[in-house]
């Protein structure tokens, strides 16, 4: 069992010791933690925080702590219930609150939860305010309010519907286009949040919708990672209904799959990158994703006359990136669409927005639509932590050895050859080394990645 206190907050598994997993008495000690940042960020009489949360199994235990923690000192809490991770982001600054928290573990299975947290403008906090609320966490330095001056909870159930506007408002989504084009799409809403938004905003936009796994049970049908070896199902499905397309998303809702009328994947890398054709095609400008994210987003922006930035992986860093670089659109590789005309944040909604209002115009199927794209292949492989091992020290090694090479220490190690990359970085999430890679075949971003696992494991 694992507890994971970072900067990005807190996740972990329930159930098990205080201290070693995430379990009441953790959930309200960081709870208190946030809360008590907040009261010191302004002095005021209310202060105000969003809370939602993902339809994983402990959610409704975890947002009960949180809220009464946040109640106790004496902070007004707007409950949306069963969210999503962007219409919380969406929430916190039309409800003018003073920040948010998000429990869900993203695409962790259903063991794990978290608290993700939010500032005033509904974006993540930055690394420094990460540290406060973690100190605040060990020290315990809390101060609840009297009972005269408790907080409320208010419910709030319109969020679906205000995120969905806010999204067929933008310019850049065009809904006739995609009413005309009648479009046939399954969705897998991994029996999460999902499940509700997604088929809202589709029948809004005049789409048949077909459902898989879209009741918010908490029931994990498979791995909820979006990744092609958990979505046979859906690839199935898509052929079978003679669908235009398959959208998968994880339980959170900020990262965006696809799948094409022939039942493969589109790519989650590929996800930005035709989100960001279409728009950079109607806003030239520039582009920022993280430095795991594919090669596709740099030759894409090129062609329409942009300039690409590479940013440390973490949605706080690449929003901090696009906000210095002026990005028109950005996000991660993972299948995180950020576009600051809606909001700083990864977000599924708005990215389906884009994709169907693209492809509609352009008049073609999905196949078609990526074929258009340069083709990079990745492969996203792992090695378990073992207590005790220094990653540090590897990550140098292996640096040291490929030293005549292009290499970034922005965040882990990045090895740039002529034809393929390597990137290794320990988890913010969990207890392992990522290992991506990306090359001109799966064979070969296959076998840079199995070499680069035997490198690290002679080094153990």
């Amino acid at each position: 069992m694992t507890l994971i206190k970072s900067i990005s907050g807190i996740r972990g598994t329930i159930g098990g010791a205080t201290g070693d997993n995430l379990t009441p008495i953790d959930a309200v000690k960081f709870a208190a933690a946030y809360g008590t940042f907040i009261k010191k960020q302004r002095n005021k009489e209310n202060y105000r925080v969003v809370v939602g949360r993902d339809a994983r199994l402990s959610g409704k235990m975890i947002q009960e702590l949180v809220m009464n923690t946040l109640v106790g000192l004496g902070i007004h809490v707007i409950d949306l219930d069963l969210s999503t991770t962007p219409t919380v982001e969406v929430a916190v600054p039309m409800e003018h609150a003073d920040g948010g928290i998000i429990l869900t573990a993203s695409h962790n299975p259903k063991q794990w939860n978290a608290l993700k947290l939010l500032n005033a403008k509904g974006e993540f906090l930055n690394a420094e305010a990460g540290k406060e609320i973690l100190a605040l966490t060990e020290s315990e330095d809390f101060e609840f309010a009297q009972v005269d001056n408790l907080g409320e909870i208010t419910s709030n159930d319109a969020y679906f519907d205000l995120h969905i506007d806010e999204v067929l408002d933008l310019d850049l989504v065009d809904v006739e286009a995609i009413k005309e084009a009648k479009f046939k799409v399954v969705v897998d809403g991994v029996n999460s949040t999902g499940g509700m938004i997604v088929p809202m905003l589709l029948e809004r936009l005049g789409v048949h919708v077909v459902k898989l796994y879209c009741e918010p049970t908490g029931h994990f049908p498979h791995n909820p990672e979006p990744l092609k070896e958990h979505l046979g199902d859906i690839c199935k499905l898509v052929v079978e209904e003679h669908a235009d397309l398959g959208v998968v998303v994880d339980p959170d809702v900020d990262r965006l799959a696809l799948i094409d009328e022939k039942g493969e994947m589109f790519g989650e890398e590929y996800t930005i990158v035709a989100c960001a054709d279409y728009v950079l095609g109607e806003n030239q400008g520039n582009t920022v994703s993280n430095l795991s994210s594919s090669r596709a987003l740099r030759d894409v922006t090129l062609k329409h006359g942009g300039a690409y930035y590479a940013a440390a992986v973490g949605e706080v860093n690449v929003v901090e990136k696009m906000k210095e670089v002026n990005a028109v659109i950005g996000g991660e590789g993972n299948g995180g669409v950020i576009y600051p005309a809606l909001h700083y944040g990864r977000d599924s909604i708005v990215g389906v927005a884009l994709f169907l209002t693209h492809l509609a115009k352009k008049k073609i199927c999905v196949s078609a639509l990526k074929a258009e794209y340069p083709l990079y292949f990745m492969s996203k492989k792992k090695i378990e932590l073992t207590p005790g091992l220094d990653v540090d020290k590897i990550l140098e090694a292996v640096a040291k050895k490929y030293k005549d090479e292009e290499i970034s220490t922005v965040d882990g190690v990045k090895i740039d050859f002529r034809n393929h990359w390597i990137h290794l970085r320990k988890s913010n999430t969990e207890p392992i080394i990522r290992i991506y890679t990306e090359a001109p075949s799966q064979q070969e971003a296959d076998g840079v990645a199995d070499r680069m696992i035997m490198e690290i494991q002679e080094l153990i």
